[in-house]
């Protein structure tokens, strides 16, 4: 399999450096400058976010980032921490320590390096796009939650979900700062009020940063802040071969698979999107890239940072950059290399109610606010109670269960949805046979022509039993099950009784127009063998109405 992938990546590489000159390098060059400026304030947030700190955010875009990027199934996109695992991470370094978020990393990169090659790249492809609001918008929610502490300049106790932690703040018992409140509320102004011509420049979540971090360190405000970030990529805590909590991982196991599907999601529904952009002239390889996010999420820990994915917002910022290649993303990791290396002690200033400021616009625009007013507004009904119940569910309990009561309710309305089957009956028309060129040579009422559709499985087998009982006088059955698009055992079931029922009357049933997959399945089930081989199947109802035909004239022969 690593051979398989190994080639896969050279040919990716070959076709995407294909007639790579020095302009395109100078494109690559500013479009990875321009999205180190994105990043940079992004990466400090995530990091505090995550229970970790402003430099393991840093270190997870370097390092992370770049493993990726080199390895990536689409060169254009760009990642590192993003705020969608952050919900899940803050919970689990609050009850069991930074040593736990590292495992969890561990975990999840090999869970999706696993996926990748296993050439399971398609499979979120089965999460409705209502669930992944949902989820979208609850982690946003918790995220919210969680900078209220910093937005507000106090320290609450930690609690066992989101909600419980909203609900404390109503109860009071803690006096606001109103300084770092001010300096939050200012942030926020500046990156919403920040003209859009000027972002070519100067990102607006970059320039809040600098001005509020400036006017703190100018006027000695007192307020708490990021506090020292090592001037390098190995941060002193960081995980270990030797240091690793084995105790712990039979806990964490839950949590990781929750990390593995947020990357997975996030970074295929990043690379569906950018594939829509004008802009974007590669398509992301799925399994490759599932691959690059395990190894990028295999490495972060040891180097003490966190779990990371493919960012769309980031990526984006990149093609609208210009960017063609994944050099682009190499040249953002160095960049913010070279940020911790040169300006960490400036870094280190930032005050924690600027990133909580930060977060609180990034946390509003996660949310997919077109696709929330369609569904309501157009009061998708199905699609609105599995949004809502994935984003109670999320804030509730956690992402896994969220995910799985969203899919779950929505495989349920599709199950319901599916189960509308139609049965159609009609008898032989003797004049019309005989103007196709057969006389009917026995009683045309013996014979029934039984038209079958939608899918033929446990939701459906009850309406098609019933419909069958009012069929006891036909001798002959004609099924035509060219409109039945899968059939499972309980639908197989169905048809081994209604055989039963028509063979012990002494007639026979044919089938007409099915579909190849359902002859093989009915094929290998013997149901075939079972009404008289390969004779008792037709490609038309015609076919099949004249086949009958014969054989009641030659029995009554």
């Amino acid at each position: 399999m690593q051979l398989l992938s190994s080639f896969t990546l050279f040919r990716i590489l070959r076709n995407e450096f294909q007639n790579y000159t020095v302009q395109s390098f100078r494109q690559d060059l500013i479009a990875g400058i321009t999205v180190a400026a994105v990043a940079l304030p992004l990466a400090l947030a995530f990091g505090v976010a995550s229970g970790a700190t402003a430099a393991a955010g840093l270190v997870t875009a370097v390092i992370a980032g770049l493993v990726i990027g080199v390895l990536s199934g689409a060169g254009t996109q760009i990642s590192g921490p993003t705020g969608t695992m952050s919900a899940v991470l803050v919970v689990i370094a609050s009850q069991f320590g930074i040593q736990a978020v590292w495992i969890t990393t561990l975990l999840a990169g090999l869970i999706i390096l696993s996926l990748g090659l296993l050439r399971l790249g398609h499979i979120a492809n089965f999460i409705p796009a209502s669930v992944i609001t949902g989820f979208t918008s609850g982690v946003a929610a918790i995220i919210f939650i969680g900078q209220i502490d910093n937005l507000l300049g106090v320290k609450t106790p930690s609690t066992s979900n989101a909600l419980l932690k909203l609900v404390h703040y109503f109860q009071g018992g803690f006096t606001p700062n109103q300084t770092t409140i001010v300096l939050c509320v200012a942030v926020i102004l500046i990156i919403v009020l920040w003209p859009k011509p000027w972002n070519k420049v100067i990102p607006g979540t970059l320039a809040s940063i600098v001005i509020i971090t400036g006017v703190v360190d100018v006027f000695h405000i007192n307020v708490p802040v990021i506090g020292t970030i090592p001037q390098t990529i190995v941060l002193d805590e960081h995980l270990t071969l030797a240091t690793i909590p084995w105790e712990l991982v039979g806990q964490l196991i839950v949590p990781a698979l929750s990390i593995a599907a947020l990357v997975v999601i996030e970074a295929l529904l990043s690379g569906a999107a950018a594939n829509r952009l004008p802009e974007s002239q590669l398509r992301m390889v799925n399994d490759q890239h599932l691959i690059a996010l395990g190894i990028g999420n295999l490495i972060s820990p040891f180097f003490g940072g966190v779990p990371a994915t493919s960012a769309f917002a980031r990526t984006s910022i990149g093609l609208r950059s210009g960017s063609r290649t994944r050099v682009t993303s190499i040249v953002h990791s160095v960049t913010l290399l070279f940020a911790i290396l040169i300006a960490a002690p400036s870094l280190s200033k930032i005050p924690l109610s600027v990133l909580a400021g930060v977060l609180a616009v990034t946390t509003w625009r996660m949310n997919n606010w077109p696709a929330i007013r369609k569904m309501f507004k157009q009061r998708f009904k199905s699609a609105i109670i599995a949004f809502l119940l994935t984003f109670i569910g999320t804030i509730l309990f956690d992402l896994t269960s969220a995910i799985i009561l969203g899919v779950g309710l929505s495989a349920i309305v599709f199950v319901f949805q599916s189960s509308q089957i139609q049965i159609e009956r009609s008898e032989v028309d003797v004049q019309k046979m005989a103007e196709r060129g057969h006389k009917m040579l026995s009683g045309a009422h013996q014979i029934q022509v039984v038209y079958v559709l939608g899918p033929l499985f446990f939701g459906t087998a009850a309406t098609f039993e019933n419909e069958m009982r009012d069929l006891e006088d036909v001798n002959d059955i004609i099924l035509s099950l060219r409109t039945v698009p899968m059939i499972d055992t309980t639908g197989l079931h169905m048809l081994e009784d209604l055989i039963d029922r028509v063979q012990a009357r002494g007639g026979q049933v044919y089938l007409s127009g099915t579909n190849e997959s359902v002859l093989a399945y009915l094929r290998r089930s013997k149901l075939v063998e079972r009404i008289g081989g390969e004779s008792r199947v037709f490609w038309s109802a015609f076919e099949a109405i004249v086949s009958a035909d014969v054989n009641r004239a030659n029995l009554a022969a």
